[in-house]
């Protein structure tokens, strides 16, 4: 190949890479921004709770933006070119969302995920264009992702190496700056609380980093389902930590601290447990109207939490939260699931104590 010929070749591609960018923000322009809702509370407690809707995003959820942001590092790094397959280690909102992407930019995607993965959850992906390959135990998914990136000739986009780097947390619409903007009207602007989960360690990264940058009062609250390690890593200071045990609120919660979790933008971590998770989901679908999925219920309850104790020490003020995606994809994992079943009478309990909150204030003794 002469010069000449290397010279068209590279400019063949950066033009690609300039058409597949301008795609992908293309996207966004379309996709107003997602919507700020107000729960009610009482009036006289003199504190907001708000929750942005993430689940309105064109693929329904959260990972939307973070599929987004993965895809425009890629490109602009040199990683993506045209016919470049795209690999992820993801089961759920992720490996849907990336999917979009890939297919809007008519690349492969191939999504590396347990065999235990739900058929709706396959059937998203695949409807979105993507191929699903399939590994017998979770622990497998990235060495396995790396493997068939490299076998195919493609890029492992890696969501837990790259999604706290990926996204601009400065500004540029991020989802920390669009809460601040949808908040400059109301009564308390700068919230005493942001609350939110953390599965690959993104959108809390993000969101503290804003926090710091803009000199922001606010403190970053991250809730954590059972069988996740972060919280404990996050205690013992160890980025080590590995957890034996498997979440079940899926798109939050990780068995190892991952590359992109960033405890020291952290300011308070809660533990939340499943059963309560999912009554917050119950919960938060009865006042909105509309199927919510678990991690908003993990959300909800950390948020609850926080209010009770600004409630206790006189403080008003604002609380922000998630709802990271719409309850409908959860149906067959949460709805019917053996283990809600015999968790039922805890998420029984759970969702009363939630429903005294909303109408007292009044919150569970720890040794409740």
């Amino acid at each position: 190949m002469s010069i000449e010929d290397l010279d068209r070749s590279d400019l063949a591609d950066r033009a690609w890479c300039a058409e597949a960018i301008r795609k992908v923000e293309a996207d966004a322009n379309r996709s107003a921004d997602t919507h700020l809702l107000l729960i009610d509370l009482p009036s006289e407690w003199g504190i907001e709770l708000y929750l942005k809707d993430e689940s309105t995003h064109p693929t329904g959820s959260l990972k939307h933006r973070l599929a987004r942001s993965l895809f425009l590092y890629a490109l602009s790094s040199g990683w993506l070119h045209e016919g470049t397959p795209v690999v992820e280690a993801s089961s759920g909102s992720t490996a849907v969302s990336e999917a979009h992407f890939a297919k809007l930019l008519g690349l492969p995607f191939i999504a590396v995920m347990p065999a235990s993965t739900s058929a709706h959850k396959i059937e998203l992906i695949e409807r979105e264009g993507g191929e699903c390959h399939f590994v017998e135990h979770s622990s497998e998914v990235y060495a396995e992702a790396q493997r068939v990136a490299d076998a195919r000739g493609g890029h492992y986009l890696d969501q837990f190496t790259y999604a706290e780097r990926a996204t601009d947390w400065r500004g540029n619409n991020n989802i920390a700056e669009s809460i601040f903007e949808q908040l400059a009207c109301e009564p308390h602007p700068i919230p005493e609380w942001i609350v939110t989960g953390a599965g690959t360690g993104g959108t809390s990264a993000t969101i503290g980093r804003y926090l710091r940058y803009r000199r922001h009062s606010t403190r970053l609250a991250v809730v954590d389902p059972e069988g996740s390690v972060f919280l404990r890593g996050w205690r013992e200071n160890d980025p080590s930590a590995t957890s034996e045990t498997s979440g079940r609120i899926e798109g939050i919660g990780r068995p190892r601290m991952e590359h992109s979790f960033v405890p020291t933008v952290i300011d308070r971590m809660i533990g939340v447990p499943d059963a309560a998770s999912i009554a917050g989901m119950r919960s938060v679908s009865d006042r909105i109207g509309r199927l919510v999925g678990p991690s908003t219920g993990t959300n909800i309850w950390g948020a609850c939490h926080l209010i009770a104790e600004m409630l206790a020490s006189g403080t008003t003020g604002s609380v922000v939260s998630l709802i990271c995606d719409g309850g409908e994809r959860y149906d067959t994992e949460h709805g019917r699931a053996g283990w809600i079943d015999d968790a039922e009478p805890d998420i029984a309990g759970y969702h009363a104590a939630l429903d005294r909150f909303f109408g007292s204030g009044q919150w569970p003794s720890p040794s409740a």
